[in-house]
Order: C-alpha cells, then structure tokens, then sequence
C-alpha cells in the first residue's frame, strides 16, 4: 500500500507551479474551541466503548460456565494430550494408517474397500504393538504441525509492524502519529471483536465440510448458526472461545487466523488515514472483525456454501483461495473503498477544475523498511496457509510468494520509468506489494513460471489502479490500498481459475479425491490447463467478495455517517491530527523554540 506519484506531468510539481497555494504547517498550539470538540466526541467514544464493555462482559460471565458443559458431541482437548492418535498418522500422499470401514454397500468399490478394511482390521489384532505405536506417530505429526502453523502466524503477527511503518512513512510528517494510533488500535480492537463472536461466525462449523487435518480435524467445531450441510452461511459455535472452542488445535487455528483478520483490519488504514476520527475508526475495527471478514471467511474457508460449489453445482474444486487473495485482501481493500467514499477527499486534494495535488510521503525510509517486513511476514501469511510443516508444497508456495512479489515490483518500477522518465520508489513497493496479493490466492496451485506472470500483471494493475482511482473515480486513497489490496486481491483468486495447473489440490474442498478430469490425483485446474468450469466459480467468487466488503460497508457506515460525522473538524485535519486526537505530537521537536545563546 504505497503512496504514489499520479501520472501526469503537471501534478508531481511543486504546488506553486501547479496553481496551488501551498498549504502551511500550521504551528502546534492550543486550539481555543479544543475543549468544545473535545467534548463532542466524548459522547460517541463512551458510547462506543460501553457498548462493547457491556456485550464482552456479558458473553465472557456467560461463557465460563460452558468450559466444562457436558453434550453428546466430540469433547474438546484444551490440554492437548488426546489431539493426534494412529488416525492422524498418514504417509507422504496422505494415505491414512489407519482403514476405515465402508458405509456405502452400493458404491462399486464396496467389495475392495471392504476388503481392505478386513485386512487391517486382521493386521492390527496381529501387532497391536504396531497400532499403539501408531498413535505415537500421529500425535508427533500433528505436534510438528501445530509448531509449524503457530510460528507462521507469529510471521504474520509482525506484518503489523511492516503496515504501521509503511503507512507512517506515506502520510504528511503532521499526521505521523494519527497513523501510529490507527495500527495499533487496529489490532487490538478488531481482536476483540474476533475473540467475542467473529472466530465462532468463521469458523464454527468447520469440521463439517472443511476439517483442518493436519491440526487434528477440531471436531468439536460442528455446527452452522445460519445454513447447514453443503450450505452453511455463518459458523455458530466457538463464541468467546468457550466450550468446544477451548481446544488445543482450535486455540492454535485461533492464533493463526486472527493475525489474517488483523491484516484487513490494517489494509482500511491507509485509505481512511488523515481524517478520521478515532471513534469511527474504533467501529469500522469493531465490524470487520466481528461482522464483515469472519461472516465471509465462513463461505471460503471454514466450510460455507462457496467452497462447496464444486460438490453442488459441479463448478471445479469449489471457490479455491488459497492464503487469502480476496478472502482478507479484497475483503479489506473495497471495505477500505467505500469508507474512502464516504468520507471524501481530504482537504486540497483536488483543487480548481479537480486538478490534483500530489501529497509527498514523508519518510521514504519508513516506506522501504515497511515493505520489507511485509515481505518477511508474507513468508509466514502463504507457506504457512498448509496448516503443517508436513506438507512439502510450502517449498513451492514460498518460491512463488517471493517471485511474484519481485515481478511486481520490476513491472511496476519499469513501467513508471517509461511513462515518465524517473523510477518511483512508492510505486516500486506498490508494485511488491501488488505481487504479493495476487500470488496469495493461487501460490499453492501454480508453477514458478505462472508466478512471475501473475505478478507482472499486479504490478500492471496497481498503476493503473492508482491512476483510475485519483483521475477518473476521484477516490482519495493516501497509500494506494485500494489498488495493491482491493483490485490485485481479485486478480490473485481470479488467477487460480486461469493458471492452476493441477498438480497440487487432489480432493479439495471434497472434490476428486480420486481422480478428476479423468486423471488420478488431479488437482486444482485452471483454464489453461483444461478446467473451464473452475475459471467461473473463481470468477464468480472473487467478484462476490468485492461486492460483498464494499456494500456491506456502504451501507452500515453511510447510516453511521449520517447519523454523526466520521471525520474530523476542518481545523484539525488542517493543522494535524496528532495533537487534536490523540494530544501528543508525532515529532514534538519540530514544536520546539530554542533560546538565542
């Protein structure tokens, strides 16, 4: 999410050679009607933050009576000594040790299947020495994953860092600490929101259709709130992380899957940053994290209705993504999208005729550094959506991650460089970023080959992203977050339908688990390779997401709007939000006036 230079020749001059007058810093001194605004948002704040000390006070009172609540269902581990037993023990294809027995009498592989059955069912009575010891070997193997899938988590964790110091870096040098306080409330509030019902929304029922395997299968997480079957809509256990939700491997996907929702909290930062105020900020947090991202992460990822197309409509393998190309990043950049329409412009963004005026990052260093990280983290963010060290395909996926990203980033940096004679260093970490949004959604599934030309086309898309939304749109996006995240996150899960080359994905999302396309062990298969059905359900899907973040946002928020001003007093932004907001400024030196010596 970088900010940019927008690509006309006139617009990235000083202000005064564009007809602007310069805005001036102004100095940094007690505001006289400061009390009377302080005042007036006192009452949102309070309201907000009753509201939600009344409803978490109430869910965790009544939710620590259910740690123990005795029913007929599968019973949690919170201990973790029973997770992992012979029939989590599998070998490299994932054939299970342990052989089930056949319910269907009717399927023409009845007879086999039976057979098998019998033959372990004899084997095992013969060496129990063998089955105890299988059990061993389970619990190791989903030991090894659950270290596996916490520290990747813990690599997307620290994307938070790389989030704050980019967005800092491309703000005005006044709104430095303003952005500072977005990040990290981001994170703290939105967990919140996610702790109390969005892990339950997203992923309450996913044992039914969308077991995670590799950390045991958490078969306490059964049920749908909203749907059931093929077509579930919301999760509907887990809430407060009480009852069959206090389990090892769900506390461990916990972990994991917060820090993907933090990550489209943080993405709205840098299209709403500059002229926000804190307590609508605090409620945009307080809805994507229990609201818009887990409601929508049910459809993809914990077993809803839109995995499962494959199964019921016959389209492919269902909707495939595989680290979250929509399902977190196009989710947060059109979120991100209507919350920039609603609150407007910021102020001398366009000037006479709608001329536009190019506001300069303020610290590159910050910029680069930021982008970086986030390249780290990103390490953690794909590789890590195995949910287990024991799939080898994260080699795979974490070559592709950072071919895609560099791709991005010389399409990007290249292409600047043509237009207009310089190279952008903010379009440059654009154009890295873009690659990795895009890669996120079909890295499991592609060649290196594939990679690098989807992250060409980010890169491309990001520019001209950038470009539409300040000329044509007239969107005021300061770090270019609705570009990199909102328009790349639909080319990635689109990029899935198209590149998918079928060697990896056998039996996702139940489909063709023993051949498919008329090829045992055939995968995820895109257009290229022969599966026109699969480039539709993507297609669909993406296109879905989109429109499901930006009006679910629109219209909650434009009511939220209506009913008071998100955005800060003309004054304020005009001097900086730091002092106005927060109190505190972001480079208090500057405020400094030193004696004659």
């Amino acid at each position: 999410m970088a900010e940019k230079s927008v690509p006309v020749r006139d617009t990235v001059r000083p202000a005064v050679e564009c007809g602007l007058e310069p805005r001036r810093q102004m100095p940094i001194r007690p505001q006289p009607n400061m009390t009377k605004r302080a005042d007036r948002r006192f009452l949102p704040v309070s309201s907000v933050s009753a509201g939600a000390a009344i409803v978490l006070a109430l869910g965790m009172f009544a939710g620590l009576p259910t740690a123990c609540f005795a029913d007929d269902g599968p019973k949690p581990d919170p201990s973790g000594i029973a997770t992992g037993d012979k029939t989590t023990a599998v070998d490299a294809a994932g054939n299970s040790f342990v052989v089930s027995e056949p319910s269907d009498k009717a399927a023409p592989d009845y007879a086999t299947n039976k057979k098998a059955f019998d033959d372990y069912q004899a084997q095992a009575a013969k060496e129990p020495l063998a089955v105890k010891l299988a059990d061993s070997v389970g619990h190791v193997r989903v030991a090894t994953n659950f270290a596996w899938t916490l520290n990747t988590g813990y690599l997307v964790l620290f994307m938070q860092a790389g989030f704050a110091l980019l967005t800092c870096g491309l703000v005005r040098k006044k709104n430095a600490a303003h952005l500072m306080m977005l990040n990290f409330a981001a994170y703290v509030f939105a967990f919140i929101a996610y702790y109390a019902v969005g892990y339950a929304f997203q992923f309450g029922a996913v044992a039914i259709n969308a077991a995670p395997t590799n950390l045991g299968g958490i078969p306490t997480l059964n049920h749908f709130l909203i749907g059931s079957g093929q077509w579930g809509f919301v999760g509907g256990k887990g809430f407060f992380l009480t009852g069959p939700a206090y389990d090892s491997a769900s506390n461990c996907l916990t972990l994991f899957e917060v820090v993907f929702m933090e990550t489209a909290g943080y993405i709205i930062v840098g299209a709403i940053c500059e002229r926000i105020t804190f307590w609508a900020f605090l409620l945009c947090e307080l809805f994507i994290g229990a609201i818009l991202y887990p409601i929508s992460g049910c459809w993809a990822w914990g077993g809803g209705w839109l995995s499962q197309l494959g199964s019921t409509l016959h389209l492919g393998h269902g909707y495939v993504d595989f680290a979250g190309s929509t399902v977190v990043h196009a989710v947060g950049g059109f979120c991100a999208m209507a919350l920039a329409i609603i609150l407007g412009p910021r102020l001398g963004k366009y000037g006479p005729g709608g001329k536009i005026r190019v506001f300069p990052a303020h610290n590159i260093v910050y910029v680069v550094t930021g982008t970086f990280i986030l390249l780290f983290g990103w390490m953690g963010f794909n590789p890590g959506s195995t949910l287990g060290a024991t799939d080898l395909r994260i080699s795979v996926v974490a070559v592709n991650t950072n071919l895609a990203a560099v791709a991005g980033s010389a399409a990007a940096m290249l292409l600047w460089y043509f237009l207009f004679g310089e190279p952008d260093i903010t379009m440059a970490c654009n154009g890295m970023l873009a690659g990795l949004v895009a890669i996120t959604a079909p890295c499991a599934f592609v060649s290196p080959t594939s990679a690098v030309v989807i992250g060409i086309l980010a890169g491309l898309l990001v520019c001209g992203g950038v470009v539409f939304n300040d000329r044509v749109l007239k969107v005021d996006d300061p770090c270019g977050a609705i570009s990199v995240h909102g328009y790349c996150g639909w080319l990635g899960a689109v990029s899935v339908g198209i590149f998918a080359d079928g060697v990896y994905g056998s039996g996702w999302n139940g489909v063709g688990a023993t051949s498919y396309l008329g090829h045992a062990g055939q995968g995820v298969t895109g257009l290229l390779h022969g599966d026109t059905r699969q480039f539709l359900c993507q297609l669909m899907g993406a296109t879905l997401y989109a429109v499901w973040a930006f009006g679910a946002t629109y219209v909650v928020f434009w009511g939220v709007n209506k009913a008071k001003s998100m955005r800060v007093s003309p004054e304020s932004e005009e001097s900086g939000l730091d002092v106005p907001e927060f109190g505190v400024p972001g480079y208090p030196e500057d405020a400094l006036v030193t004696a004659p010596y």
